[in-house]
């Protein structure tokens, strides 16, 4: 039995129809980075100060996933998962700017 009021299986009125698409985009571009991410930072001393960031972009994409699937949500939707997303390339983005620049002054 459909959860919604109509019986012809179609999504309720209010439901956006590709509001999966931020966050899978996101989620595909990103829990690569993640994972690779937390395996090197943990197989050190830790995750240390890149913890928190590492944290964050696992809960901006799991939030961009959770909220409404309407129309008026979409922005924050797409905001969501792209704040995710950029928190998820942030640490190795910063290692290879760390590592080019110590490349560039030896």
């Amino acid at each position: 039995m459909p959860d919604n009021d109509n019986d012809d299986g179609l999504p309720p009125r209010g439901a956006h129809p590709t509001w999966w698409k931020a966050p899978f985009a996101a989620t595909v571009l990103g829990l690569p980075f993640l994972v690779w991410e937390y395996r090197w930072f943990a197989s050190g001393d830790g995750v240390g100060s890149f913890g928190g960031v590492l944290y964050w972009a696992c809960g901006l994409l799991a939030v961009a996933w959770v909220l409404p699937h309407r129309r008026a949500v979409r922005t924050a939707r797409v905001l969501t998962a792209g704040a995710g997303l950029g928190c998820a390339l942030l640490p190795g983005l910063m290692a290879m700017l760390l590592i080019g620049a110590m490349a560039a002054s030896s």
